[in-house]
């Protein structure tokens, strides 16, 4: 996010951000039609919905930010609440001093992950084990603010983005200590006076971790070596202010990425070109997080900087090839 913390709009003015201009399409273009709003959530309650995992059936596990909570929301939008984290007395978290549940991932046995950012020695990464209680399976340092989170089930790993300082942690699935995987410039917020949100989202695709970095509008790809250490970062995309989460439109490299400030989702294409698919007239209420499964899109909105109607939206994906007008591919 911008220079601005993603989270100020819970507390401060709010900076308005545009979109940098799109260059024209190349190859298979993502169409993004009939979005419709399938659950609003109560801001004033701290329902703001940061993270995103999806279930079998096509229900939403989201993270409520500031209600620490994790809700699921039905296919019909019918709400329940899964978990609720511990209250942290005097939380001082970086940016925000506030106590909240940021990314969310999820093994294929249900068990879900999430990122618990207090200021305190409870940051760190969190097991949402079906029927029992929410437990802390790594600490992470209570001067950062673990954001994303992606769960490799084959290595056996959780990868979760600290944007206050610049870090991809690596975290055992089984919980243990964490490692400083990925560091540096790009991976940084900008610099004082005004640091904001560095690495943010995080998916795993093709053998590499994918992160944006807020602050520097970017998208960066990080191969992931034989060994499972980092390999060097490379950018590839620029001029995406206010980037959030993202998630690709299927195996290659094409992506939807959720411009919160600029309260858009973007295509993102392999050449590193962007454009804009949805907006405020859409229903999208500055999105944090995005989901693709097969031809729908999922994304959350918090309401962040536009306080008002936080929500999950959901739309249909699909590809027109370049030179075959009106043709669509799943």
């Amino acid at each position: 996010m911008p220079r601005l913390p993603r989270l100020a709009g819970a507390a401060t003015a709010v900076l308005a951000l545009g979109l940098a201009a799109a260059a024209p399409a190349v190859g298979d273009e993502p169409l993004v039609t009939g979005a419709r709003i399938v659950a609003h959530f109560d801001q004033a309650a701290g329902q703001t919905p940061e993270n995103i995992a999806l279930e079998p059936d096509g229900s939403a596990d989201l993270t409520f930010a500031f209600a620490r909570q994790v809700a699921r929301v039905a296919p019909d939008g019918t709400t329940r609440i899964r978990a609720t984290l511990p209250d942290v007395p005097h939380p001082a978290t970086p940016l925000v001093h506030s106590a909240l549940v940021t990314g969310i991932a999820r093994a294929h046995d249900g068990t879900l992950y999430v990122g618990f950012a207090t200021g305190t020695r409870r940051t760190g990464i969190w097991r949402l084990t079906p029927g029992e209680e929410p437990e802390q399976i790594a600490e992470l340092p209570p001067n950062g603010y673990p954001n994303g989170l992606a769960l490799d089930e084959n290595r056996g790993v959780l990868y979760a983005t600290d944007s206050v300082r610049g870090t991809v942690w690596l975290v055992p699935q089984q919980g243990g200590p964490a490692m400083a995987w990925a560091t540096g410039t790009a991976l940084a917020p900008l610099p004082a006076p005004a640091p904001g949100f560095g690495v943010n989202g995080v998916k795993i695709h093709d053998d590499a971790v994918w992160v944006s970095n807020s602050d520097r509008g970017t998208l960066l790809r990080i191969p992931v070596r034989a060994d499972g250490s980092a390999g060097p970062v490379e950018t590839r995309a620029r001029g995406l202010d206010g980037i959030d989460d993202f998630d690709f439109t299927g195996p290659g490299t094409t992506v939807l990425a959720a411009l919160d400030s600029a309260n858009a989702l973007a295509v993102v294409r392999p050449d590193g070109s962007s454009s804009v698919v949805l907006s405020a007239r859409d229903g999208l209420s500055n999105p944090t997080s995005v989901a693709v499964r097969g031809r729908t899109v999922y994304v959350p909105g918090a309401a962040y900087f536009r306080q008002r109607d936080p929500n999950l939206l959901v739309a249909a994906v699909a590809l027109r090839l370049e030179g075959r007008a009106g043709s669509r591919l799943p």
